[in-house]
């Protein structure tokens, strides 16, 4: 198979590997492979067809090379990718700690895919469980009903997340096996079933608006979908199990809650979420005392 290659030189110092890392769903994540070489590998799945998709960042440009039906679509859509899309004008840093955590990530930028469905199923499996179930879910997920990525991808054991079509017609027994609850898996279901009428919503207030009339979707995979696929500078993550507490003890020295926290951050509308990613990219998060949240175990193994 052939490749496409081209090369993007950003008028910014583009921090790549820093913008693309919330698209990471765990380091054993099939879909993005981090070769020795430094390179980022990305398996997609495109409106045009399926795609690998390799960026190496050198000092002033980025490498591209891409693999499949959906090359030439994974090629262009590479600088929205890596954040030259955002725009961060009228963004305030205001208080200490995030004028220093802005200083340090200057550069950073807020990326979107353009892919709404591989932000939707990752973040519904991430619902309420720790990491370590959720990112053990996809992974498994993946594998089982997934594909390989195309061209060079499937020799650097890259997958893509299974299509819309695929989820559909999942069995109940296959997901329990998955590790995936019933809740969860009737809300991808859900999901997959509609998603088609959400690929065509540009708008992040729409796109919400859409997302949470579908069942088993509330506020934080709203967000989580909303910032990765469209860029949404102002989509935070309220209900998440540490978001709230973290950034409350950074700007506050006090854990809060989340109606604490939709106030404290409402003078930063609509740069909301890029105050939570600057405090996430700082490294700040509340001293930790009590015990972790324990994974279930009352899922077949």
């Amino acid at each position: 198979m052939s490749a496409l290659t081209a090369i993007w030189e950003p008028d910014w110092p583009c921090p790549g590997p820093s913008i693309l890392s919330v698209l990471r769903r765990g380091s054993g994540d099939p879909t993005y492979r981090i070769t020795p070489d430094g390179a980022h590998w990305l398996g997609m799945r495109t409106p045009e067809g399926a795609a690998s998709l390799r960026l190496n960042f050198q000092p002033q440009r980025v490498e591209i090379t891409a693999w499949g039906q959906g090359a030439q679509w994974a090629v262009d859509g590479v600088p929205a990718l890596l954040g030259a899309d955002d725009d961060p004008t009228g963004f305030e840093p205001q208080h200490p700690i995030l004028i220093e955590a802005w200083r340090r990530h200057q550069h950073w930028r807020i990326g979107r895919t353009n892919r709404i469905w591989e932000a939707l199923a990752p973040a519904i499996i991430e619902q309420k469980v720790t990491g370590q179930e959720a990112f053990g879910g996809f992974r498994r997920l993946v594998y089982r009903f997934g594909e390989r990525a195309p061209g060079a991808g499937n020799e650097q054991g890259l997958w893509i997340q299974p299509a819309p079509q695929t989820v559909r017609a999942i069995p109940s027994w296959e997901w329990l096996k998955l590790h995936i609850d019933p809740a969860r898996s009737k809300a991808l279901v859900a999901a997959a079933s509609r998603v088609s009428a959400l690929e065509r919503v540009g708008d992040p207030d729409l796109l919400d608006q859409r997302l949470r009339a579908l069942p088993g979707i509330g506020v934080w995979t709203s967000a989580e979908v909303r910032f990765r696929a469209l860029g949404d500078p102002d989509a935070v993550s309220f209900g998440d199990y540490h978001v709230a507490a973290n950034i409350g003890w950074a700007l506050t020295g006090s854990p809060i809650d989340d109606a604490e926290l939709a106030v404290l951050l409402e003078p930063w509308r609509p740069h909301r979420h890029r105050v939570q990613r600057l405090i996430e990219l700082a490294g700040l998060s509340r001293p930790r005392h009590g015990p972790r949240m324990a994974p279930r175990t009352h899922l077949p193994r």
